[in-house]
């Protein structure tokens, strides 16, 4: 028996994500051996500071890149993680309980990214913009900063890693472990969910999506679009 399945992802999307991703795994790892005194020994040679700031130039050069090729996304994007309403509210309140085993009907409908999703984007954003202003102070003005001022560069560098980094762990887990959310992982490597996983975790997406297909067929000459399967 076939499934029916909706275009969640694009190409262009899934790759920004994996290269962020990737990029923001190495930074994580190597940060850890330059700042946790018990890899110091690793870190010895300098040579996972080369990849460090190797990765530290992808991280940022990604979304630079994927906002001059596709601006009108990208700005829809954050739009989208800044847009809360009483769904996103009624959503915190019940997520609890459903990520615990309780009854999925209780969620509220969500949109192309749910209430969790957005969550997720808004500490990764903030946590980001904090890596980047710390770390260009930290990496090009090291040697001309005040002692006092380059200490707290790296207390705020180190801060935005403890909140972006449990966050992650979060995202990781409700995206690739989670019994309930198997097909999030599915999307952004297929860049597909089935209608069932799109109707039950975003309700008001789905409508949208089911909507354009409606008046595709509908259209006078047009011939729809035909599901994937």
């Amino acid at each position: 028996m076939t499934h029916h399945e909706v275009e969640k992802y694009s190409a262009g999307a899934r790759w920004f994500h994996w290269t962020i991703t990737i990029a923001a795994l190495v930074l994580a790892v190597t940060g850890l051996f330059l700042y946790v005194p018990w890899f110091s020994s690793v870190a010895e040679g300098g040579t996972t500071r080369v990849i460090h700031r190797i990765a530290a130039v992808i991280f940022v050069a990604a979304p630079l890149l994927f906002l001059l090729v596709k601006p009108g996304r990208s700005l829809h994007f954050v739009k989208e993680i800044f847009t809360w309403g009483k769904d996103d509210l009624a959503w915190l309140k019940a997520a609890p309980d459903y990520y615990f085993g309780g009854d999925e009907k209780k969620m509220p409908p969500q949109g192309d990214m749910n209430t969790g999703q957005k969550l997720w984007a808004v500490v990764a954003f903030f946590s980001a913009l904090g890596f980047i202003f710390t770390g260009i102070f930290m990496w090009f003005l090291k040697d001309t900063l005040p002692a006092e001022v380059f200490d707290w560069m790296v207390i705020v560098h180190d801060l935005c890693f403890i909140v972006g980094g449990a966050m992650l762990l979060v995202h990781l887990y409700l995206g690739a472990i989670h019994p309930r959310m198997t097909e999030s992982l599915k999307s952004m490597i297929k860049g597909k969910v089935s209608a069932e996983y799109a109707q039950s975790h975003h309700g008001k997406w789905y409508k949208e999506v089911v909507g354009r297909e409606s008046a595709a067929k509908t259209a006078p000459g047009g011939q729809g679009q035909k599901p994937a399967h």
